[in-house]
């Protein structure tokens, strides 16, 4: 029998068993079509879950890229956030509204290392359009392993577009904001200035940070949107009065620096204050050493007989002298091994406004003497002339006095030698002696008569007050004040001729020169301190405060007075006026 033979019976003897066995056949082919179903329903259930799967996988990736899309970038190397190179400082602006500084908006340059193919060809281009550039320093830049450096920041318009003509990839641009002084030098030390990365660094820059902004800064929490600006006490317009004056008279007596303040007598607000030489705000590094230091409240000087007002006022209003006695200036003093003698000498008995007008050493001496050595330190002291003073400016020097208080050293402070102050604390000391005897600390920001007055300290009587109102009116009729009197306005005030220190000793041919003055002097309103320091004649000698400092005053007062609206008046009630034919 052939095998497919075999094959056939064996077939159909499986057909004969099973049918024997009473498996109905029409069941058979049912079952065998539920398997098919079955299988066929579980094929469907895998494909619909693969489907999901892939909905739910690319519903996460565009979920993440939106998230992505919308978040803020991180910081990465030395790039901070955007949010953070962008923010706004408050602009700041003088007593009228005028802008002293504000935010600009400048892109700065930079590259990422690892995208520069050749570092050589990229500074070649770059010198095209920054021709200053440290070739060195920028080659060790682009072939460095860092993803970012900055090449060059705050750049003009004309620069950006001129570099990205070049088409050079791997360097790219961020928007910045760079800081903007309309006014240049004018007011310098009062606004200060801000470093590369637009934080203050010195004047009312410095001070807005100290208020929370470089705090907030630091924890990014500073915003792109503009800020409420901050409004000073100055007036830009007496600023630019007060810094042509000194800038003028350190040209006409080649002096090696000047500085000046206009003070409202009332209120404590500093109206005008310059130092120079200066620097311009814009580019800070340009100028040169000496116009950084703030002379007027970072510099301390012997102020010289600017001194002998408050020591008059200090012996009247202690009760131990008063305007109708007299003292004897007829032999100088001897002390210590040192002679005090009087410049203009009168070898005679002096009167209190004589000693005043004739600037004498002696008498000032004796005036000290009486109320003694604790007594002048302490009125000093409450004068504030002693003490670091209290401002908004961070530029603020602390005086210098002897480490112990001997009777020699009264002596000479009593007429300006032997301590040192700086100008603006003399002028803000010398407010006290004319506006009744109160005691303000100065401010950069605007102040009320009534805020004012919730911060003064009575240092003096009024009575002591109208006394050196007095004194000061009649020197500046009858003694050194006299070149600094301006018709239609009752100007008062004291000159201050100090000898400077070269090589340990006093030098007799180089000065410090400086007026406080006062006006209008019946009712002081504002108070004006000019200093020149070395200042030279033609012949090359020492010029005295009468003809250097206090001619600065009248110039300054002549042309700020009626901004700072300070009606002139004429004849000795005042009731005569001008006429013009």
């Amino acid at each position: 029998m052939s095998f497919l033979s075999r094959v056939m019976v064996l077939k159909s003897r499986a057909h004969f068993s099973a049918g024997a066995r009473g498996v109905n056949l029409s069941q058979r082919g049912a079952s065998f079509e539920g398997v098919r179903k079955r299988r066929s329903g579980q094929t469907r259930t895998r494909v619909g879950i693969i489907i999901g799967g892939f909905a739910i996988m690319y519903c996460v990736i565009g979920g993440k890229l939106i998230y992505y899309g919308t978040m803020q970038p991180e910081a990465t190397s030395s790039i901070m956030p955007a949010d953070r190179l962008m923010a706004s400082r408050p602009d700041l602006l003088d007593r009228n509204g005028e802008v002293l500084a504000t935010d600009i908006r400048t892109v700065s340059l930079f590259a990422e290392p690892h995208k520069i193919v050749d570092p050589d060809e990229v500074i070649e281009k770059l010198r095209t359009v920054l021709p200053d550039i440290d070739s060195r320093q920028i080659y060790n830049k682009l072939s460095s392993k860092s993803r970012f450096q900055w090449l060059r920041r705050q750049l003009t318009p004309k620069q950006q577009s001129q570099i990205l003509a070049l088409g050079i990839p791997g360097i790219g641009f961020r928007p910045e904001k760079r800081r903007f002084y309309p006014g240049g030098p004018t007011a310098a030390h009062i606004v200060g200035y801000v470093n590369i990365d637009n934080r203050g660094v010195s004047g009312m820059e410095r001070y807005v940070d100290s208020q929370g902004l470089a705090d907030l800064a630091a924890v990014g929490m500073t915003s792109s949107q503009p800020l409420e600006p901050v409004r000073l006490s100055i007036d830009i317009r007496v600023q630019a009065i007060l810094r042509e004056v000194l800038m003028s008279n350190i040209t006409k007596f080649r002096a090696k620096g000047a500085g000046g303040v206009v003070l409202d007598a009332r209120t404590g607000e500093v109206l005008a204050m310059a130092s120079a030489p200066d620097f311009d705000p814009n580019d800070p590094a340009g100028g040169s050493e000496d116009g950084w230091l703030n002379r007027m409240s970072n510099g301390t000087f012997e102020m010289g007989s600017t001194f002998k007002s408050f020591t008059l006022a200090m012996a009247l209003d202690s009760g131990k002298a008063s305007m109708n006695d007299m003292f004897d200036a007829r032999y100088p003093i001897r002390i210590g091994g040192y002679t005090i003698k009087d410049f203009h000498g009168q070898s005679r008995m002096l009167s209190v406004p004589e000693i005043f007008q004739y600037s004498s050493n002696i008498g000032t001496a004796k005036m000290a003497d009486l109320v003694g050595i604790d007594g002048h330190k302490a009125f000093l002291t409450k004068l504030g002339l002693l003490t670091k003073m209290q401002t908004e400016l961070p530029e603020v020097a602390q005086p210098s006095q002897p480490r112990e208080w001997k009777k020699i050293n009264s002596i000479t402070i009593s007429f300006g030698h032997g301590v040192a102050t700086t100008p603006l604390q003399t002028a803000v000391a010398g407010a006290a002696l004319v506006n009744g005897g109160h005691l303000i600390e100065p401010t950069f920001l605007p102040r009320t008569r009534a805020q004012a007055d919730e911060v003064a300290t009575t240092v003096i009587r009024p009575q002591t007050s109208d006394n050196m109102r007095y004194l000061f009116r009649w020197n500046g009729v009858n003694g050194s004040g006299r070149n600094a009197l301006v018709d239609g306005f009752s100007v008062g005030g004291k000159t201050g001729t100090a000898d400077k220190v070269v090589n340990g000793r006093y030098n007799h041919d180089h000065n410090f020169n400086a007026f406080l003055a006062a006006f209008p002097i019946n009712n002081p309103q504002y108070v004006v301190l000019t200093f020149i320091d070395d200042p030279r004649s033609e012949t090359d000698h020492a010029v005295l405060a009468g003809n250097s400092a206090a001619p600065m005053v009248k110039e300054i007062i002549r042309r700020s007075a009626a901004i700072l609206g300070v009606k002139p008046r004429f004849g000795e009630d005042g009731a005569a006026t001008l006429v013009s034919y």
